[in-house]
């Protein structure tokens, strides 16, 4: 019993850190963000998601800057037309992910929402801003009858397939 609990953490954190891997810049750089949240530094590699337009990466720049997830978005057109047929009509993924500053965090939370008919809107509230929540928990008050743990890494996992799966 104790190692199927020990494997099921594993594999709860594995899927963890592979949905965070896409968000972090690769290479040496001593400043690679923290797991869960966006990548700090000068992105570079796969962590653009399919980034080509050169935000970001500009020589001369005193500053450097991340593309913001509405640039990811813009530039993916594959997984933006694949999250438009899970948004309400009248809504961009542009829009749904506003406010959003990890795009898997937003791709995650588009899946819940309609995996489990719960209103976009309401969902994206609790995670994003000053009193953001956990997708967990946000689920939990949401749709209290649902399986919380459950829910959520069933949409992690459609997030990670959808943005492996989406490059152009």
């Amino acid at each position: 019993m104790k190692s199927l609990r020990f494997a099921n953490i594993g594999v709860l954190l594995l899927t963890s850190a592979v949905l965070c891997y896409g968000q972090h810049p690769r290479g040496g750089s001593a400043a690679g963000g923290h797991m869960g949240g966006p990548p700090s530094g000068t992105p570079s590699g796969a962590g653009n998601a399919g980034n080509t337009t050169g935000r970001g990466s500009q020589a001369g720049s005193s500053q450097s800057q991340k593309p913001s997830v509405q640039d990811l978005l813009s530039d993916n057109t594959k997984l933006t037309a694949n999250l438009q047929k899970l948004l309400p009509a009248g809504t961009t993924p542009q829009q749904a992910c506003q406010g959003f500053t990890n795009l898997g965090r937003c791709v995650a939370a588009i899946h819940v929402a309609h995996n489990l008919g719960i209103t976009f809107s309401d969902l994206a509230g609790k995670l994003t801003g000053p009193n953001s929540e956990s997708l967990g928990k946000a689920i939990q008050d949401l749709r209290p009858q649902a399986n919380a743990s459950a829910e959520k890494k069933k949409a992690e996992k459609q997030a990670k397939a959808d943005m492996s799966g989406s490059t152009s």
